[in-house]
């Protein structure tokens, strides 16, 4: 028998065997493809498609859960150690401090209900496949507003183990750019390992109209990623290097972007973490978005989507964050949501939509630009400016008039471009393995900026060019 023969007829054992390799084959090709696209809907033939409605009908029953059992006003520390697993058909789901995300999802402005339509709707998930080094899996709810992400053990203890302090820096600074974490989970599948998965807000939503991202380091070495063809609708994250030239412009807005990336790059640093991003999309405004802003109902609008009403319980409650008033208690609203009456307070915040800018706000304007004036991070901690200055919380928490916009916590408008930016990627530690990575650029790259810095270093940097790329 020839060696072809023997090929084709071959054992009971090489036919799956046969099987397997060319299904290899085949999801290799469609793997490469799918990289061209980005983002791909996770389909019955798609090797993720089992995993994926699992975690919908976990996150379903996760969230019902949370329905039936609403978090409370104060949280205590047994919310923060809570572990509910409940048993499915196939698989075992357990939520971590299941109330304290409820909490953050409540003061965000969401409903349960919108949630877990979100979680759990019929469409499929997105898979984005990223040029990130990261092991991680990304996932897209079906309408893109919410980003699941497999996680390792360690990250997931350094989320829960932070994760008071987390909830007190965005009580304390409510418009704060830090990705919005809303959900830790770990699903459990008979003869498979366990995975452990966080559930975040997308920073790009929505994302139908924006023409270009980008992920911020600050540094150079490894930042560069070819752009996707002309006209194409392939989906790329651009990095450092591609965005040398442009500019975020921002004019008036721009020293309230500063001071809270200084604020929040602060706070990585108490953390001693690095590797952190900045994410950056824009998208070109349309005519009338460009005016929207200056009628006195829009500002009416924004005022009352950016400021609150703040009860001295609520100030004295350290683990809840703030975003309704007494008066409008179950209402979910975003953080800085005021009642009616409250609306017209800071309504001269905005004199200069309608031709003039008062003294106050230039002077405000003033303030925060002299607070972000390039002094190191380690000279400027979190808390400084609530610590040694005596201002309004406006100005003590670093607030703004949020647009009249989805997701407006990571949405700033300048005068023709529309910006969606957040920090992301919070969980890796400046350890030892780090500083011996470290060491070990410092030789192979010499006089070059890569990404592996001590904390204090990292967040100058990256500060630094926030400054350097706006105006």
């Amino acid at each position: 028998m020839s060696q072809t023969e023997m090929e084709m007829s071959g054992s009971p054992a090489e036919g799956p065997r046969r099987t397997r390799t060319v299904k290899r084959k085949m999801w290799g090709g469609l793997r490469q493809k799918w990289k061209l696209l980005g983002l791909f809907e996770i389909d019955q033939q798609h090797e993720f498609y089992s995993l994926t409605c699992m975690m919908k009908e976990g996150l379903s029953a996760a969230v019902q859960n949370a329905i039936d059992n609403p978090a409370p006003d104060e949280l205590s520390e047994d919310d923060y150690r809570l572990e509910v697993t409940q048993i499915h058909k196939d698989f075992v789901m357990e939520t971590f401090a299941g109330p304290v995300f409820a909490s953050l999802r409540r003061s965000l402005g969401m409903t349960e209900k919108d949630y877990q339509d979100s979680l759990s709707s019929d469409g499929s998930y997105l898979q984005f496949i990223s040029n990130s080094k990261s092991k991680a899996d990304f996932f897209l709810t079906n309408d893109k507003r919410f980003f699941l992400k497999t996680q390792n053990k360690r990250e997931v203890h350094f989320l829960l183990s932070n994760l008071r302090i987390y909830m007190e820096h965005l009580e304390k600074y409510p418009h704060s750019l830090l990705v919005k974490f809303l959900g830790v989970h770990r699903i459990k599948i008979p003869h498979r390992k366990k995975k452990y998965f966080i559930v975040m807000q997308s920073v790009f939503y929505p994302d139908d109209r924006i023409n270009a991202r980008y992920d911020i380091k600050g540094c150079e070495v490894s930042r560069w990623t070819d752009p996707a063809p002309e006209g194409s609708q392939v989906i790329v994250v651009l990095k450092d290097l591609n965005f040398e030239g442009q500019f975020i412009t921002l004019d008036q807005q721009r020293p309230w972007l500063l001071r809270q990336v200084e604020i929040d790059t602060s706070f990585l640093q108490r953390l001693n973490v690095l590797d952190y991003s900045l994410l950056v999309a824009h998208q070109p405004l349309h005519q009338d978005e460009r005016h929207q802003g200056h009628s006195f109902a829009t500002l009416i609008m924004r005022t009352k989507k950016s400021w609150s009403f703040i009860t001295t319980k609520q100030m004295t409650s350290r683990s809840v964050i703030t975003g309704s008033s007494p008066t409008n208690a179950g209402t979910p609203t975003v953080p800085g949501a005021v009642p009616e009456e409250d609306s017209t307070l800071l309504l001269s915040e905005t004199d200069n939509r309608t031709g003039s800018r008062s003294a106050a706000e230039s002077q405000r304007g003033s303030d925060l630009g002299s607070a972000f004036s390039g002094r190191p991070c380690t000279e400027q901690p979190a808390g400084t400016v609530t610590d040694s200055m005596e201002l309004p919380d406006f100005q003590a928490q670093n607030r703004r008039l949020l647009p009249n916009f989805k997701n407006p916590l990571h949405v700033i408008d300048g005068p023709d471009q529309r910006y969606f930016v957040g920090i992301i990627d919070i969980f890796t530690v400046y350890g030892f393995k780090k500083r011996l990575e470290h060491w070990w650029k410092r030789l192979r790259h010499p006089g070059k900026a890569f990404s592996t810095v001590s904390p204090p270093a990292y967040c100058l940097r990256l500060c630094q060019w926030v400054r350097d790329h706006t105006k």
